[in-house]
């Protein structure tokens, strides 16, 4: 009867989350590249209360709900790093997310692939970025279907096998994303932070309640019994002391910044001060996240002997416990729509960088790409869901793989669109090497190195790198100006009258300037 309960409470918001994405879409145009500008990036129209909910909803993802308080259960305090870098990348947007939006608006963009492309005049070079993206993308979704596959298990008390349960996340997001795009994930991101933020409240106020008699008989008996949890580094032999906690949240701060689905939501804003407003209240959000985090740590005196993946279960085992089959159905709602959206996000971004920057270089695809970027959505949703049955992880491990790996394409994209001096062949050994260090420190099981967050290292090798062979070889000839080239923040998109150039995007030839006099 409980799993009835709890799975009807389920399905019945997840019908209500697929009407939500098609009546996000109605009426939307869904044709060549202003279809795919539609469905990538919500045709860069949404205000700020959609890019803070969508944007806010691809930071605080299954990884948050479950992860967090996994890695609370394991290790204890090394789990904050997730607040520090998330706080510190907000501040890092402020600035960048507004000058990647000029760019891209400025020059008819949809994601970091054009970008790069477009930097250095390759179209090739936005082919491979795709394809190294998509690598370090591919364990985040993995990421949230184990997680969403966690809750349909657990809130069906073990009726739904977790295999079945990895499968109808895979094949509710999927279908989801392939009709809604980004605009339905910003509007089903509004019913997630409602149910988040509620179902969080209540379970901070509940559980130590419910269980320790208060927060004051809590915390008296968590700084007693598990006083290792609270300083670095650690429950346990992790690694995860001082310089990893600095290393890391430095180096996800610059790399959250770039990652390819917080550019989608950079690009679907409609205009910069959006981004800004967005970068000074996201970081409230992250309140929230402290509770997962806490609950974990509540979790050690109730269900004790969770190890490995098991831990991700610490949270979701004192809701079973505890509550209600119908709460114990909302509460595994917001869960799983805290992977539905961001899942949703990574998704649209690998099949839109695979649509726009390298199946478009076939002919025959150039005409179809918002059909090509939906085929690819289907191919990394199967991908990710046989990883999940073949190469299980925890879910703090996917996250620092993906961001570890990301963090290679910096010099690329950031350093690259504001420093012309940058050449192709730096930026390319660079990537090469970091991709490398990073590949090997990883796959050989040593990350931490020498105490330090192994990406942070593997990036200084490539920046170093690409240095170096820019500064060594000859100098690259490009006759385009500085403003073709060059990303910058400039007053005339901060006013948002970059709407005037809204006929480039669209194809529409501006032939005025042209056609006039010189020295008109």
């Amino acid at each position: 009867m409980n799993a009835a309960v709890a799975t009807s409470v389920f399905g019945a918001f997840m019908v209500v989350t697929v009407a939500l994405g098609l009546l996000a879409v109605r009426g939307r145009g869904n044709r060549g590249r202003d279809g795919l500008a539609e469905w990538s990036v919500g045709g860069r129209s949404l205000g700020t209360v959609f890019i803070w909910v969508l944007m806010a909803g691809e930071g605080y993802t299954s990884f948050s709900y479950l992860g967090a308080a996994g890695w609370g259960y394991n290790y204890g305090a090394p789990v904050l790093y997730v607040v520090a870098y998330m706080s510190c990348g907000y501040a890092v947007g402020y600035v960048v997310g507004p000058m990647l939006w000029a760019y891209a608006r400025r020059h008819g963009l949809v994601g970091i692939t054009d970008m790069v492309a477009h930097r250095f005049g390759r179209p090739w070079l936005g082919a491979l970025v795709a394809v190294l993206a998509t690598v370090f993308l591919l364990p985040y979704i993995q990421l949230q279907i184990t997680g969403m596959g966690v809750v349909v298990s657990t809130i069906s008390y073990g009726a739904i096998s977790l295999n079945w349960a990895y499968f109808i996340a895979f094949a509710v997001t999927t279908g989801f994303v392939v009709v809604s795009g980004l605009r339905g994930s910003a509007w089903v991101s509004v019913l997630k932070d409602v149910l988040v933020i509620a179902t969080l409240g209540f379970l901070a106020f509940y559980v130590p309640t419910h269980y320790f008699d208060g927060y004051g008989p809590f915390l008296d008996r968590l700084v007693t019994e598990k006083s290792e949890w609270l300083t670095f580094p650690g429950h346990g032999d992790s690694g995860l002391g001082q310089a990893w906690f600095i290393t890391t949240s430095f180096l996800n701060s610059l790399t959250v910044v770039i990652f390819p689905t917080t550019v989608a939501g950079y690009l679907g804003a409609k205009n910069a001060d959006v981004l800004r407003r967005n970068a000074m209240w996201l970081p409230a959000y992250n309140v929230l996240l402290f509770v997962p985090m806490l609950l974990g740590m509540a979790a050690l005196f109730v269900v004790p002997g969770l190890v490995g993946a098991e831990s991700n279960l610490a949270l979701f085992r004192l809701v079973v416990d505890s509550l209600p089959a119908w709460a114990v159905g909302v509460i595994g709602v917001a869960a799983a729509l805290s992977s539905i959206v961001p899942m949703a996000v990574f998704m649209l971004v690998i099949g839109t960088m695979w649509g726009r920057s390298v199946l478009s270089l076939v002919p025959r695809w150039q005409q179809r790409q918002k059909g090509a970027a939906q085929t690819v959505v289907v191919a990394a949703g199967v991908i990710a869901l046989v990883l999940t049955y073949s190469a299980p992880n925890t879910l703090v491990r996917l996250s620092l793989i993906s961001y570890e790996g990301m963090a290679q394409l910096l010099p690329m994209v950031l350093l690259g669109l504001v420093w012309r001096r940058l050449t192709l062949l730096g930026a390319m050994a660079g990537l090469v090497v970091g991709v490398g260090v990073v590949c090997g420190f990883v796959f050989t099981e040593n990350d931490p190195v020498w105490g330090v967050n192994a990406g942070i290292v593997a990036l200084g090798a490539n920046l170093a790198v690409a240095l170096a062979v820019t500064y060594a070889g000859p100098r690259e000839h490009d006759d385009r100006p500085d403003g073709d080239v060059l990303a910058r923040d400039e007053p005339e998109e901060r006013q948002g009258t970059a709407g005037s150039r809204e006929a480039e995007l669209s194809g529409v030839a501006v032939s005025e300037a042209s056609d006039a006099p010189a020295g008109a």
